[in-house]
């Protein structure tokens, strides 16, 4: 028994590739008609694109760098449009700089934060304008946010680290609207960025409870139940999808 989107109007930010990718699909195989953006790839968004179409659904492909707050509120307006309504944002498109805290300009600190923490807000304010009762926001961040254990990650942790409590203010503002924004943390995930067979693979699968990477699809599940109105009742919450990471 699928999750019943059908009807409902989605936006996945980065959603070109890997997780974003697997959630847009998944949203797509439960009934929603989905719009995704991307910065780099057009062709890559497009095989997502043809993939949704090919399930039967409407699928709209809107380049926006995420580091734009322009271009983020613009993609989220032409997805309302698009698709001619909004239910469902997911905020994954996301920057992945890494580093000794001394080897990291105000470049790198910019670029971090306009992606991981400003996209994710100016996405959501943008969205909320076109959501009616029963919306759905999801932020993607991160097993890092809780656990941080390899070096380098501080910038990383940090602006992952924020989404908590803009979920949590949100959760408790858009309530009364009947709108509801969780947390998703994906745990290892076999992505092009971080490969099931990578070379630090083993030691990063020997830090979960179950041994090994999630799949893109075991965050796309997540998301799709959240989204869903068996998920009606989840606000502020943070679910980590890790194996166990964070344990």
């Amino acid at each position: 028994m699928g999750f019943g989107l059908e009807g409902k109007g989605a936006l996945v930010t980065g959603g070109g590739r890997g997780i974003g990718a697997a959630v847009a699909e998944r949203l797509a195989a439960e009934g929603a008609d989905v719009a995704l953006t991307y910065r780099d790839d057009a062709a890559r968004a497009e095989e997502v694109a043809a993939r949704i179409r090919s399930l039967g659904r409407r699928a709209v492909v809107v380049r926006a760098d995420s580091a734009d707050p322009g271009a983020v509120t613009a993609a989220v307006d032409e997805a309302a449009a698009s698709i001619g309504r909004l239910d469902i944002l997911v905020n994954n498109a996301g920057t992945f700089l890494l580093g000794p805290i001394e080897q990291l300009g105000l470049a790198e600190f910019e670029e971090t934060v306009a992606v991981n923490v400003r996209a994710p807000f100016v996405a959501s304010q943008a969205a909320v304008r076109h959501m009616a009762a029963g919306g759905r926001i999801i932020n993607i961040g991160s097993n890092v946010a809780e656990r941080a254990v390899f070096p380098g990650f501080a910038l990383y942790s940090m602006s992952k680290t924020a989404l908590i409590g803009l979920t949590k203010a949100l959760g408790r503002e858009l309530g009364p609207r009947a709108i509801t924004v969780n947390l998703v943390n994906p745990g290892p995930t076999d992505t092009d960025l971080n490969p099931a067979n990578g070379p630090d693979a083993a030691a990063i699968s020997g830090l979960t409870a179950l041994g090994h990477y999630a799949r893109p699809g075991d965050i796309a599940g997540a998301v799709a139940f959240l989204v869903s109105d068996d998920g009606r009742y989840l606000t502020g919450a943070t679910v980590n999808v890790d194996g166990g990471f964070s344990i």
